[in-house]
């Protein structure tokens, strides 16, 4: 789709309803019998965006995604709703009415922010991209609030606005970029913008080492359903804190500076951090929750005698502990009657899948092995999730 205008015409729109839902299976069949009356390629379009629909249902839920338009760059590398919504609300929480996105891709970021009420001038220096966005702000009712402009970003004034908001591209032509200065545009041209107004917030790749986070920026890591997503750097709130947040919610765990936990012999309890916690290297406010301490100085789970709901970590309940050896597994999961096999790894060269095969569990029971270290020691810890609700 290297157009979007045919596809907002009366015969495009009027050939997206009749695609909508189209199967991958019946895209054939379909595509034959419309392009007896409707062009070829405006067909092709047309499914073609049906397909990025059904893609984009995952991030933007499907109500949403079934008027909105896509590329397919664009389907890959938007913010999820849950979280451009979590970001909208703290802007404005903020104070702020007015926001500069720039890189604003086809749109996900300047919807969230206009739904909460903020003005946006949304700007991106692809022409296609820019028209997507431009189409999804008319399809949702937004356009009084999003002024999409196709332009460089670095050459936008953003004078007058109330925060900017920096999404630089981290993809390139062979795949992710981790260098922050090789992102397009580079992390210090992002931070630069950003201090140009009273609030700023940039949008970066969750692997962003800590010793390149500017000493004037909160640092933000956030999780959707236990999965990271993204870390945000964030100008004009409290510069130096640490923060990680897990959607729904949202939860919130701030960084108070503490040490690395100690390393302790494994308890009757397994605590998995969520990621966004591990990300923002807030271990050690955890296990302090947990009265808990490390199972390895390199590992990040806490290990703990006691019991504890905490929605940061999620509890495993540990039945054995052996040194590594598959043969020895193999032999305790058949005696358990073990068929479920959930295979958690964490500093251990070994695949899940690979231990699955050999193991070969059967029966009717379910378990979880770790594949961890223990004070060094290449170790499985055998057990099952905790019968614990945690907090609502």
């Amino acid at each position: 789709m290297n157009d979007l205008a045919p596809l907002l015409t009366p015969e495009g729109r009027a050939l997206l309803d009749a695609v909508r839902g189209t199967a991958p299976a019946d895209e054939l069949a379909v595509a034959t019998r419309l392009r007896r009356e409707h062009p070829a390629e405006l067909v092709s379009a047309a499914l073609g965006q049906a397909r990025l629909r059904q893609r984009a249902a995952a991030k933007f839920g499907a109500e949403d995604a079934e008027r909105m338009f896509f590329t397919p760059n664009g389907v890959e590398q938007s913010t999820r709703a849950s979280v451009a919504a979590h970001r909208a609300e703290r802007m404005k929480a903020l104070g702020v009415a007015s926001v500069a996105d720039l890189c604003c891709g086809i749109g996900g970021d300047a919807i969230a922010l206009a739904r909460a009420g903020i003005r946006v001038l949304a700007v991106d220096h692809d022409p296609l991209t820019a028209a997507v966005a431009r189409a999804n702000a008319e399809a949702l009712g937004l356009a009084g609030l999003i002024e999409v402009r196709e332009a460089d970003v670095t050459e936008v004034g953003t004078d007058g606005y109330d925060a900017v908001f920096v999404d630089p591209a981290r993809r390139g032509g062979r795949g992710r970029i981790f260098d922050p200065e090789a992102y397009s545009p580079p992390l210090s041209w992002a931070v630069g913008a950003a201090l140009k107004a009273p609030h700023g917030a940039l949008k970066v790749a969750p692997g962003i080492p800590h010793e390149v986070v500017p000493a004037a920026a909160e640092a933000e890591w956030i999780s959707d359903g236990g999965d990271v997503k993204e870390a945000v750097l964030w100008f004009g709130t409290e510069p130096g804190a640490v923060r990680a947040t897990l959607l729904p919610g949202p939860r919130t765990l701030l960084g108070t500076g503490l040490p690395d936990p100690e390393v302790r012999p494994v308890g009757r309890f397994l605590y998995e951090p969520d990621g966004a916690v591990i990300r923002a290297h807030l271990v050690a406010e955890v296990a302090r929750d947990l009265d808990g301490g490390l199972v390895d100085e390199t590992i990040a789970y806490v290990t703990a005698d006691t019991l504890r709901p905490t929605p940061y970590a999620t509890a495993y309940e540990i039945t054995d502990r052996l040194p590594f050896n598959v043969k020895k597994l193999k032999a305790l999961l058949r005696e358990r009657g073990v068929g479920i096999l959930t295979v958690k790894k964490r500093g251990s060269a070994v695949e899940p899948e690979e231990l699955r095969r050999k193991v070969k569990p059967q029966g009717p029971n379910s378990a979880t092995v770790f594949l961890t270290r223990v004070a060094g020691a290449p170790t499985m810890l055998v057990g099952h999730p905790a019968p614990v609700g945690h907090p609502a």
